[in-house]
């Protein structure tokens, strides 16, 4: 069988509420087709193209193996059905009235993240979270 081509899933690296949800999601049982990539990083910049900007991201981004990009609450709706309970999120997803809402909290959190949640300091070069 075939493997699925890989999808990538870009998140702020610097971010310490982002480190977390990338752990607690991979715990969870996060797509084998699935690589996370630090924003921060040069294949951040390559793989978004025009969309990056330096600085701190204003979201996630999922970029899919046909180049296709998606951001914020969106970047993640794909990876639900591959999570352990994700079923269930996936249902509150396709609830119309909770869509909007979740996406305003998802600006909100992000954009207040830092003050939040703090920042995680850069790792050494070659090392992993």
């Amino acid at each position: 069988m075939k493997p699925k081509p890989e999808r990538i899933l870009i998140y702020d690296g610097r971010c310490r509420l982002c480190v977390t949800a990338k752990s607690g999601i991979e715990r969870m049982g996060a797509p084998q087709d699935v690589r996370w990539v630090e924003y921060q990083s040069e294949e951040a910049a390559r793989c978004l193209g025009k969309d990056y900007q330096p600085g701190r991201p204003d979201a996630a981004f999922l970029v899919e193996a046909d180049g296709m990009i998606t951001k914020g609450l969106d970047a993640f709706a794909p990876l639900l059905p591959g999570l352990r309970g994700g079923w269930f999120l996936l249902m509150l997803w396709r609830v119309p009235l909770l869509r909007p809402l979740a996406h305003r909290l998802y600006g909100l959190i992000a954009r207040h993240r830092y003050r939040w949640f703090g920042e995680v300091r850069s790792s050494p070069p070659g090392s992993s979270r």
